[in-house]
Order: structure tokens, then sequence, then C-alpha cells
């Protein structure tokens, strides 16, 4: 989700030349979904209890998932 941003965006303009609506193509209109759904977790998580990476590990091999 680190990757920059790489847009192509054409924009709708009125009769005086200013901007009023901007069309993209599909494929990054689904990457932007995909970027705005991650950052959604990320923000309803931030109050989550963390745990360390071993711990997480330790977890995994005791659920037998690991």
């Amino acid at each position: 989700m680190t990757m920059p941003i790489n847009l192509h965006p054409q924009y709708i303009t009125d009769d005086n030349g200013d901007k009023v609506s901007v069309v993209i193509g599909m494929q990054e209109f689904e990457n932007m979904l995909e970027d705005i759904e991650d950052l959604t977790a990320i923000a309803d998580r931030k109050d989550e209890e963390t745990t360390s990476h071993d711990n997480f590990l330790k977890e995994l091999r005791a659920d037998g998932t690991l």
C-alpha cells in the first residue's frame, strides 16, 4: 500500500473551463477503493492491543496453524 499514486485523470469542465468532475480508469478506481478499505481497517484497529512477532508465532504454533 506504500506504492506511489499513479493516476491518469481526465477532467470534465464547465463552460468557463472550471473543473467540475474527474474521470479515472476502472483499475485506478478499484485500487483507490482497496486503499481506502485498508486505511479504514487500520483506523478501526488502532486502539487494539498489540503482540510481539515471537508471541504471534507461538500462538500460531499452539493453534496448529503453523
